[in-house]
């Protein structure tokens, strides 16, 4: 019986909802790992964690925007960066709240809440926590992806849910 009204709860919850769900899942993991991070693993006096032969954990402040473009850490610049982001997370709440699909608004959320987590970062460190380090070696030369945390992480998927939503998703019913 668990199950069933599981379901239905699920069933009767509003897009909006499980957007706004989605945006504080998003923060509060992403906030939570960073603050384990620096303060409970300490990786900052670790420095290079090798956790898989591929994945590593390394301590990286991102004083840039995304994948670490117009590296810039004076107060202008990063007070414009907040501004911006400030502008950006009300225009993605107003398009949440005006979504149709269930996709479209856990994504938007997605976005949302992970473009908050690093806000607080900025705000909080004047850069933003970058952890995860994906890398490959081949011949004798190692291949680094872009230093980043599960804000990103969330950002990156809601992004590419929402394409998926807009090209090959459901069409919203139209309203008589």
């Amino acid at each position: 019986m668990e199950g069933v009204g599981r379901e239905l709860l699920i069933r009767s919850m509003t897009p909006l909802r499980a957007g706004i769900i989605a945006a504080v899942v998003t923060l509060v993991a992403d906030q939570a790992s960073k603050l384990w991070l620096l303060n409970g693993f300490d990786l900052a006096r670790k420095g290079v964690v090798k956790v898989t032969p591929f994945f590593d954990l390394v301590l990286a402040w991102n004083i840039g925007i995304s994948f670490g473009w117009l590296q810039n850490d004076s107060q202008s610049a990063q007070i414009a960066l907040m501004a911006v982001k400030v502008l950006a997370v009300i225009a993605l709440a107003i398009w949440m709240a005006r979504s149709q699909t269930r996709l479209a608004t856990v994504a938007l959320g997605l976005i949302i809440g992970g473009a908050i987590g690093n806000g607080i970062d900025r705000f909080a460190y004047g850069a933003v926590v970058d952890f995860a380090l994906f890398h490959i070696e081949i011949g004798g030369s190692t291949y680094n992806w872009y230093v980043f945390n599960l804000a990103d992480v969330a950002i990156v998927a809601g992004v590419a849910a929402l394409l998926y939503d807009s090209f090959l998703g459901v069409p919203a019913a139209k309203a008589p």
